[in-house]
């Protein structure tokens, strides 16, 4: 994908493959379409599932949060007072107490779990919610990057110690890594800056998705809050020996429009999207190609390979629409990203077979009807390895070093991301961004590396290795 028409691509995937109508007359908020809400369905599932396997109770938290509680962490008011939306009237009648749309749900859970913990017993505390988030975003909106009210999974977790907080941040990445796995969205992994860390927390991480345009789209985040929230909030508990201590609490969430956003940019190609199997809404679709004379033993074959594909537990429709012709649903298909199309022709019926096309090559190969469960299921791996590959290449083919500013803004217009030493002071950033609109998104978790070189803008000594992109 040419980086100077993404966009254009972007806008007319959403589309054509009915992910989402942005012709809805407030600015910010989309209408998401069938296509799009399923595929957001499966995202939630999945993320869901991660969740609860670790421990995590489903929650659902009111929309709304009273002014006082939101203004009671300063550093967290900071950060998203400029980008909240306020109600401050009920019908005809002015509101005694303002509210806000939740733009993060700390300032609305974390009174409530000032009653739930009393103990130590009461402890590890974990929940999670998939609800809509409000912020009023002053960038420039972007379906699904950038919008002013979108869909995310957050989780949030109250802890007896610093090692169990820091425990669970490790188990948190480690469960966003599989998620992201599963749908073959490569990223890079990073601490984020001090200076641009989550409002509130000791320190932030943050999932950089690669995008064709080169900038780079945040699609999950996970926070170590220590005791900052439970000392406002006064969530404390009573340890073994009586003393009550305040609990430290870890945070993060993950974007599913993001997450949907990455996917199709990242797999998709000229023809649409490619969906990942486990998310896509139709993961074979049955085309019948009848000629004359042999519709109706074309059209019962089909049937059959519908049928055995429907009964193995495969999401599969069959297109039987008679007005379009073959090719014309090719398009179409292809277009909504079904990973397998599966033909049916005069051929495959004197074989008692089908001939099945992967989304991402376009290889075809004529399988008979008794294997076509099991030759499915082994394209749909193929598929996956075959884009998780392409993706993490992809990254690491957009990742370069650079030596000096120039370098970076050359690199920046060229769409990649650029590996720089950094001296860690805040006019060194400043003045990236201000010569080539460069953010410095941190240095990787978990990962040592070594400065090579000075500063890349002042030329003192470097202190870190760090990435720098435009993001949305």
């Amino acid at each position: 994908m040419e980086k100077d028409r993404f966009s254009e691509w972007f806008d007319e995937v959403l589309f054509k493959a009915r992910i989402l109508d942005t012709r809805y007359p407030v600015k910010g908020f989309s209408v998401y379409r069938d296509w799009g809400v399923r595929i957001l369905r499966y995202l939630a599932r999945m993320v869901e599932e991660e969740l609860e396997r670790d421990g995590h109770i489903p929650v659902l938290f009111p929309v709304v949060i009273p002014e006082d509680l939101f203004r009671k962490e300063s550093e967290h008011l900071k950060g998203f007072e400029g980008e909240v939306f306020w109600i401050t009237r009920g019908g005809k009648t002015e509101l005694p107490r303002k509210l806000i749309l939740r733009p993060t749900s700390e300032t609305a859970m974390y009174p409530i779990f000032a009653y739930w913990i009393r103990s130590h017993a009461d402890l590890p505390l974990k929940v999670h919610q998939t609800v809509t988030i409000y912020r009023y975003e002053t960038k420039a909106t972007r379906p699904l990057y950038r919008m002013r009210e979108f869909v995310w999974n957050e989780a949030h977790t109250a802890h007896r110690t610093w090692e169990e907080a820091e425990e669970q941040v490790r188990k948190a990445v480690e469960m966003y890594k599989r998620i992201l796995d599963r749908v073959g969205v490569s990223y890079l992994l990073v601490k984020r800056p001090e200076f641009d860390k989550f409002a509130g927390a000791v320190y932030s991480l943050a999932f950089d998705a690669w995008n064709p345009d080169g900038k780079v789209n945040q699609v999950g985040t996970v926070h170590n809050l220590g005791e900052n929230f439970s000392r406002v909030f006064e969530i404390t508990y009573e340890d073994v020996g009586g003393v009550h201590r305040y609990v430290v609490q870890t945070c993060y969430g993950i974007g599913l429009s993001r997450l949907m956003a990455a996917i199709i940019a990242q797999h998709g190609d000229d023809h649409g999207l490619v969906l990942p199997p486990e998310v896509a809404p139709v993961q074979v679709v049955v085309v019948p190609i009848p000629y004359k004379g042999l519709e109706e033993p074309v059209k019962e074959h089909s049937r059959r390979v519908y049928e055995t594909l429907r009964d193995a537990g495969i999401r599969v429709y069959i297109d039987e629409e008679e007005k379009t012709r073959p090719g014309e649903k090719f398009y179409r298909w292809e277009a909504m990203g079904v990973p397998v199309r599966a033909e049916v022709g005069p051929k495959d019926v004197e074989s008692d077979a089908v001939t099945l096309v992967r989304r991402d090559t376009f290889e075809r190969v004529q399988v008979p009807l008794g294997d076509v469960v099991d030759r499915v299921r082994t394209l749909f791996s193929e598929l996956m390895e075959n884009i998780r590959k392409r993706s993490w290449e992809e990254l690491r083919r957009r990742t370069v070093n650079a030596e000096s500013v120039e370098d970076v803004a050359r690199g920046l217009k060229e769409a990649k991301i650029c590996r720089v030493c950094w001296c860690g002071r805040l006019e060194c950033v400043e003045r990236i961004k201000e010569k080539t609109g460069g953010e410095v998104r941190g240095m990787l978790y978990e990962v040592e590396e070594r400065a090579w070189r000075p500063c890349v803008v002042c030329g003192s000594e470097a202190k870190q290795v760090v990435y720098i992109a435009r993001a949305y």
